[in-house]
């Protein structure tokens, strides 16, 4: 059997059957889902600093040699 042989048989036995959207649709369903779920993740961090501002404030009083920088943040 030769290989021209080989693959004249394997085109003539592949056949597409339904609808490949419609076979392929959870693949987007699933990462819809995904990324939903991440950005929900990642909104629930926001306005995390102000929630406890009030601990931010005491370490403040409490550490104020910790407070002083010399621009851009570099020592």
């Amino acid at each position: 059997m030769t290989l021209a042989m080989i693959v004249a048989l394997a085109a003539e036995t592949t056949e597409h059957q339904g609808n490949v959207q419609g076979q392929t649709f959870i693949f987007g369903a699933i990462a819809f889902v995904v990324f939903l779920a991440l950005g929900a993740v990642t909104m629930s961090y926001r306005n995390v600093a102000n929630r406890h501002a009030h601990k931010a404030d005491a370490y403040a009083k409490a550490h104020p040699a910790d407070q002083i920088q010399a621009g851009h943040g570099h020592h």
